[in-house]
């Protein structure tokens, strides 16, 4: 079975979580890049006009995304990282999920939060994509590589 962690990270820290996931399971990792870097200005939830909360709010924003992963099809298993924005997954993940076919694949979510649950977001999954889609699992970004592996070995 191939295995990919595909992951967006806004500050670091769902970033640092792919990279110890995909060497705890022997997966490849791709950056799901947004074509416009947020800055932190953008990232201001407390502010009703920052790029992050109107995307949030417009359920239908579906900000670019840099590059393709080119050979998606030989992926079984993907294990899919991003922060907690607004008790879901942010809008640059949903514009990766509809941009592939994900027709008998897995898709494991892997969230990154100070202290948000899951929320909507396996909802949100399986509303956008096709593939058998897992509940998957938050994270608080400082588990150790066997924490995580012992979590990820039930999909492998």
């Amino acid at each position: 079975m191939k295995s990919l962690v595909a992951y967006f990270s806004a500050s670091g820290t769902t970033r640092k979580l792919a990279g110890k996931l995909a060497e705890a399971v022997g997966a490849d990792l791709f950056e799901i890049e947004p074509a416009e870097l947020y800055t932190r200005e953008d990232l201001d939830w407390r502010d009703k006009t920052s790029r992050s909360t109107l995307e949030m709010n417009d359920r239908s924003a579906r900000p670019r995304i840099a590059s393709v992963k080119e050979d998606m099809d030989s992926y079984d298993l993907i294990f899919v990282g991003f922060p907690i924005w607004w008790y879901r997954e942010p809008s640059v993940i949903d514009t990766f999920l509809e941009q592939y076919d994900f027709t008998g694949k897995t898709l494991v979510p892997v969230a990154t939060s100070g202290g948000s649950g899951m929320g909507e977001t396996s909802r949100n999954f399986r509303a956008m994509c096709a593939g058998k889609i897992e509940d998957g699992k938050r994270f608080s970004g400082a588990e150790s590589e066997e924490v995580i592996k012992e979590w990820a070995e039930k999909y492998l």
